[in-house]
């Protein structure tokens, strides 16, 4: 499994967040950050805030306190068609059959 596609985009990423089960978001803009504050989704950890390398330690951590069919997602908004703002960074199940490597 790579974390290659994490590292890319959290740079450019405004906030991370997590369902504390399996859905866990990079968000790359501030009307993501509301949307998902609306949905009651808890914690929102702005990256401005904790620096991409602690938000990387974040995402792998909750990854592996995740439940399974994980995924890791960044959305950015696009009104056009909202589902074209996803791109999946680590796909929903891989790394379920190896050991997750950091």
């Amino acid at each position: 499994m790579s974390w290659d596609k994490v590292e890319e985009w959290l740079p450019d990423a405004k906030a991370i967040t997590w369902d504390t089960c399996h859905k866990i978001y990079v968000l790359m803009d501030d009307e993501q950050i509301e949307i998902m504050r609306d949905y009651q989704y808890d914690p929102i950890l702005l990256v401005e805030d904790l620096g991409v390398k602690e938000a990387f330690q974040t995402l792998i951590r909750w990854f592996h306190q995740s439940c399974g069919l994980r995924f890791i997602n960044a959305i950015e908004t696009n009104h056009e068609d909202p589902n074209a703002g996803f791109t999946s960074l680590i796909a929903q199940g891989e790394g379920e059959d190896e050991e997750d490597e950091e």
